[in-house]
């Protein structure tokens, strides 16, 4: 039996969720209904199996992982379901969080991640609204309503105006 869509957070690490809990505001901010679980791919793979298997059967439709270092939670995720896993490389180690970048993005056939900056949880938040957007107009209206904010900021910014 399925519930609420909501998007399903997982942080490999608990020492990320700083970062990762702007994704989660934003969704709640969008009236996207989501949820956040630190579990390790590597050193949890059995709770990371059941929390997936749960999460599809609850209702999740997209998934946000983010992680940092070698950067497979991501991947795993993937690997367990066809729904959107969104990547979200963490900053720190190897060039600021290159490291993490190429290995979610560098995912191999038939196993795709979407991936966004380093750090940007934010854009991970609005990538995973944005496709649940597609059969929600709530949601589409929100994230359309979001990005008019933005642009209104920078054209409402004084530095813009004409001299």
């Amino acid at each position: 039996m399925t519930g609420l869509a909501f998007v399903a957070i997982i942080v490999g690490s608990r020492s990320d969720l700083e970062v990762v809990q702007k994704a989660a505001d934003l969704l709640t901010t969008l009236d996207v209904a989501n949820e956040l679980r630190v579990i390790s791919a590597h050193r949890a793979p059995d709770l990371l199996d059941a929390y997936v298997s749960d999460a599809i059967q609850r209702g999740a439709k997209v998934f946000i992982c983010a992680a940092g270092l070698a950067a497979h939670l991501p991947g795993v995720v993937a690997s367990k379901t066809t729904l959107p896993v969104i990547g979200l490389p963490m900053p720190g180690n190897l060039a600021g969080g290159l490291d993490a970048l190429l290995s979610i993005v560098q995912m191999p056939k038939a196993v795709p991640v979407a991936t966004v900056g380093v750090g940007q949880a934010e854009n991970a938040a609005l990538l995973a609204a944005q496709m649940l957007g597609l059969s929600d107009d709530a949601i589409a209206r929100a994230v359309a309503d979001h990005r008019a904010a933005a642009r209104k900021q920078i054209e409402d910014d004084p530095t813009n105006r004409p001299a």
